[in-house]
């Protein structure tokens, strides 16, 4: 066990549907009863049923894994595959249903944004707290604050309470706590999606560095970009189970087959799970359709077409919806909104049709993600809900049978060019 960081052995967790702890204990005690009599729940909601109450379901499902000392694991997989679940456990935010779990070393973990942060406490405060759970003392804090507070680039909000701080701030102050305080092992969940590209790149530099002195890194991502240049091992999850572990590349060719063989065409977004709690809170996307396609699949001459149903709860100002086109691996190719939307919009429920012109994209799979974004007084863009990913293949018609390398040219065909005299 010297070199191992955590081991895990035949760990599985088990959740039952509509298990007690939505509501008062008053409601679920009404709700209890009624059940008892047969008769129905006078706390149920709107169209929801109880058919399926009681049932089990298990997020992880007889999980084996080794992890080393130094070594930077990447763990991919779809949505519900039981990624944040393993990393909940491993952080000993809930426990587990059987198995067993071993680990050599203090965990920094960062799960969602302001995990670990009292919102009544200031920046400066929530670093000394911090400190203090991972076993160390004042002096040892005192020692790294000032390139914790230079590192999150929060110095002039340090000691203002950080529920005050927007979800980019609370980002920055909780990755720069987590990478610099004395902590054997990083757990990273996909949290720095909240954060601007810059400090993106920041992050990852120092998570590669801290690799490198010997801290063991997992780290959680839908960006398959940064688990390739990150990672030096991976884990596919799926349903619960591991599907894979070793080679980055083959993880990430094991994951990109495992999620397109359904090529959706419409994605019901009511119990969409956000990478944010300050995600969806405003307005949000109930349904994104493409429409006059069964499968998302086009032809490279074809547009995508698509309706999205959306909810405004808080009137917003200037708002529009935008779309980020990326490649299979996570790379970004493009970004396009629709400016003609951009307006005031009340509280209610719209329906907006677009069209998104993809006729300079080379043949590949891709993924669009939409994003209901609000303008600024500097015209800067900010996310106020944004869609799953949302696959799609595009596919050659054309004479030009050219086998596309996409990972020397790129993903744009662009127009081929002509002589001039």
């Amino acid at each position: 066990m010297s070199e191992t960081a955590i081991k895990i052995e035949n760990l599985k967790k088990q959740y039952k549907l509509g298990a007690i702890g939505g509501q008062t204990l008053n409601a679920e005690l009404q709700s209890w009863w009624a059940r008892k009599r047969g008769m129905e729940d006078p706390n149920l909601k709107i169209g929801q049923d109880y058919s399926n109450y009681g049932e089990s379901f298990y997020a992880l499902n007889g999980i084996n894994l080794e992890i080393k000392k130094g070594e930077t694991l990447g763990i991919i997989g779809g949505n519900g595959a039981g990624k944040s679940t393993l990393l909940k456990i491993l952080s000993r935010v809930t426990a587990p249903t059987e198995g067993d779990v071993w680990i050599n070393g203090r965990i920094a973990s960062m799960l969602e944004v302001g995990t670990g942060f009292h919102g009544e406490l200031t920046g400066r405060e929530n670093i000394y707290m911090n400190g203090a759970i991972l076993g160390m003392t004042r002096k040892e804090v005192d020692e790294k604050i000032e390139s914790i507070i230079d590192f999150s680039e929060c110095r002039q909000f340090i000691d203002t309470p950080v529920k005050r701080y927007s979800s980019g701030m609370y980002v920055k102050l909780a990755f720069a706590v987590a990478s610099h305080l004395d902590a054997e092992i990083m757990i990273m969940d996909e949290v720095l999606a909240v954060g601007d590209m810059k400090f993106q790149k920041k992050c990852l530099g120092k998570m590669s560095e801290e690799a490198k002195e010997g801290k063991t890194v997992l780290y959680v991502s839908h960006n398959m970009a940064t688990i390739e240049n990150l990672c030096t091992r991976c884990i596919v999850l799926d349903k619960g189970k591991i599907i894979f572990d070793g080679d980055v590349e083959k993880a990430i060719d094991v994951y990109m087959n495992n999620q397109i063989h359904d090529l959706s065409t419409e994605y019901k977004l009511t119990d969409f799970q956000r990478v944010s709690e300050f995600l969806g809170r405003r307005a949000k996307f109930d349904l994104v359709r493409l429409l006059n396609k069964e499968v998302a699949r086009y032809l490279e001459n074809e547009k995508m077409q698509t309706e999205i149903i959306w909810t405004v709860d808080v009137p917003v100002e200037k708002a529009m919806i935008a779309v980020t086109i990326k490649s299979a691996d996570g790379t970004t190719v493009g970004y396009t909104d629709c400016r003609s939307m951009l307006q005031d919009y009340d509280v209610g429920t719209y329906s907006t049709r677009l069209e998104i012109d993809m006729t300079c994209l080379a043949e590949g799979t891709y993924t669009a993600c939409f994003h209901l974004v609000e303008l600024d007084l500097l015209n800067e863009v900010h996310d106020i809900d944004r869609s799953p990913y949302i696959f799609f293949e595009v596919n050659n018609s054309s004479q030009d049978k050219t086998n596309w390398q996409r990972k020397y040219w790129g993903s744009v065909r662009f127009s081929q060019m002509v002589e001039i005299e």
